[in-house]
């Protein structure tokens, strides 16, 4: 019982070093918005890393917390290590001091792509320190979750004795019934091992060549490579943000409704193909790439339009048939939870919008894209962690949500959709993304932007809030009480 009581420890760590860290990057991207809107008088400088930080930190910490959600519920079907779970989370907080030194205190901004060969040839905007601080923090990141992912798979072999299995591929060969079917954690976190395990080696291959370059600009290397590898690790594994997270979606709704979650050939199908296409889908970022090949370009296009349905449009149809008349009594985390596949479909459409080829040659390199990216991300990935939260806090302890967690729901809500929604119309209007000036016609969206921030903050702000008065309850709990056999530690 110790060693289940300790790895959920860890699990609380990654939860609430995600959500801190997110809740702080929340205050640099407000600040951009109001630095694009005249509001705030920042230098170009100051801009660029604090769009390097806030890009990298964002997906770093979802990611991080959406791990602790996919070790949690995993672990009840398989067994994880203890200790790559804790190497995880001091090579991440390793990796992130050497982030935030590098932009900050060295002035590194390269963006989250630290596209080759910008590291190295940066016309003195920052030096060689700054750029290997961030490249091997970068580094450090990525093999913690690396030893993350080679453990889940690990695990699920030992278990289910291949990978293959782990994603059904006998239930779906007719080798064994439905009833036999791996659940549907095990299925979404056997799809998560296999991309992201391929994600961060082509992100590891890329910092490292980014490093040597740095380190000998007379070692080169072919720019094109370069960029396919760093989207192919950057999109893999943002996305993947959204598996994890979703594990939290199946497990807890069933829970509420206290109906199975039914896994079936059409379910599994789904996971299969999602599999597939978000491996090869990233080359939708580089439809303005006229010099790659043609063929990789079509697939890039319709793939994207693929990927957008298997697993959503079983997931969102499994959301609303399993609360349908099951008399759920609704509180913030099966809220979140639901609100989430709002979010998710949602976030999707513009992403779709964008991976058309004549569309993408206009809209691309415009606000367009993180409208998509911050309605899927944040009403989507983030609501299902910020509703784990809530649903930890619930089953492991006494604590009651109140008005103001009420309002944080409503605020979140309301300042994602006007958030995204200022990032669209901005994109419409042809404004560019990543340029630190706006010219006056541009300035109404941003200005829009940033006050629907702040109460997105205001609101991540009371959920961050509310975990931490959760873990301080929880700690102070006496072993052997009534509420002790259901408490993480």
């Amino acid at each position: 019982m110790q060693s289940v009581k300790s790895r959920n420890n860890l699990v609380v760590s990654y939860l609430t070093v995600g959500g801190l860290i997110i809740l702080v990057m929340m205050i640099f991207g407000v600040l951009m918005l109001l630095s694009q809107g005249g509001v705030l008088d920042l230098s170009p400088a100051a801009f660029y890393q604090f769009l390097t930080i806030h890009g990298t930190g964002m997906v770093g910490a979802a990611a991080f917390a959406a791990a602790g959600i996919m070790g949690y519920f995993l672990s009840r079907h398989v067994t994880l290590s203890k200790k790559v779970m804790t190497a995880n989370l001091v090579l991440f907080l390793i990796g992130v001091v050497m982030v935030i030194i590098g932009v900050f205190s060295f002035e590194y901004a390269s963006a989250w792509t630290f596209l080759y060969p910008l590291p190295q040839l940066s016309a003195n905007a920052w030096g060689t320190i700054g750029a290997l601080l961030y490249l091997f923090g970068m580094l450090i990141l990525g093999v913690g979750f690396l030893l993350f992912y080679l453990d889940t798979g690990r695990a699920i072999i030992k278990n289910y004795g291949s990978l293959a299995k782990g994603l059904g591929w006998d239930v779906i060969a007719g080798k064994k019934s439905e009833d036999d079917a791996p659940s549907s954690t095990v299925v979404a976190s056997t799809m998560v091992t296999i991309v992201n395990v391929t994600a961060l080696i082509a992100g590891a291959i890329v910092l490292i060549m980014n490093i040597i370059n740095v380190i000998n600009p007379a070692f080169t290397v072919d720019p094109l490579l370069a960029k396919n590898l760093t989207y192919a690790f950057g999109h893999i594994f943002a996305n993947a943000i959204i598996y994890m997270a979703v594990i939290a979606v199946y497990e807890i709704l069933q829970e509420y409704t206290n109906r199975p979650w039914k896994v079936n050939r059409v379910f599994l199908i789904a996971w299969t193909m999602s599999t597939v296409f978000t491996l090869l889908i990233y080359t939708h970022h580089l439809l303005m790439d006229s010099v790659m090949p043609t063929w990789m370009l079509i697939m890039g296009q319709a793939l994207s339009y693929a990927n957008g349905l298997p697993v959503l449009v079983v997931t969102a149809y499994g959301a609303l048939m399993i609360v349908y008349k099951s008399g759920i009594k609704w509180d913030m985390g099966s809220g979140l939870m639901f609100l989430s596949m709002f979010g998710w479909v949602v976030g999707v459409v513009p992403a779709i919008v964008d991976a058309t080829i004549v569309v993408n040659q206009v809209m691309h390199n415009t606000k367009w894209v993180p409208g998509h990216f911050h309605m899927y991300m944040a009403l989507g990935a983030c609501a299902m962690i910020f509703g784990f939260m809530y649903y930890l806090a619930k089953h492991d302890s006494a604590i009651k949500t109140n008005v103001m967690d009420r309002f944080a729901f409503v605020g979140y809500t309301l300042s994602i959709i006007a958030l995204s929604g200022s990032f669209l119309v901005s994109g419409v209007l042809s404004t560019p993304r990543r340029w630190a000036t706006h010219i006056p016609e541009w300035m109404g969206p941003a200005v829009f932007g940033g006050i629907a921030g702040i109460l997105g903050f205001l609101s991540v702000a009371i959920f961050v809030v509310h975990f931490i008065r959760f873990i301080r309850i929880r700690n102070k709990m006496v072993p052997g009480s009534s509420s002790d056999g259901k408490r993480l530690a």
